[in-house]
């Protein structure tokens, strides 16, 4: 019903900058909070932020500063913005979204397929 798909990935320097997206598609009648997460090999996948319907973000302790979240209601894209990149963010970063398909209260909760950031030492 609902498709996630992330993009932007790549390889990069230490100190380089990415934009990620993740673009909705499929039936969806609004979303309200949207998310990103990251997993490294051989590591549980971690919070990076989340940002609400209304566009205000929370992130998680370890990356403030150089993470920023942000989303454009009408294309039903949730960007990540990261910054002064470090060897330790290299994960593949995957991002969620909460839709409500044919309107009401009820929200399933959606995931992209992720997209590799790497970047190197």
């Amino acid at each position: 019903q609902v498709q996630l798909v992330e993009s932007g990935g790549g390889l990069v320097q230490p100190g380089g900058s990415l934009r990620l997206s993740c673009a909705a598609s499929g039936k969806i009648f609004s979303i309200n909070t949207m998310g990103w997460y990251r997993q490294a090999p051989g590591k549980e996948r971690e919070l990076v932020g989340t940002i609400s319907s209304g566009g205000t973000p929370n992130y998680a302790d370890s990356v403030k500063g150089r993470f920023t979240i942000s989303r454009d209601n009408g294309k039903n894209t949730v960007y990540l913005e990261i910054y002064s990149l470090k060897p330790e963010d290299t994960a593949v970063y995957y991002c969620n979204a909460d839709v409500s398909s044919y309107g009401g209260s009820y929200y399933y909760q959606y995931w992209g397929q992720g997209t590799q950031v790497t970047v190197s030492s």
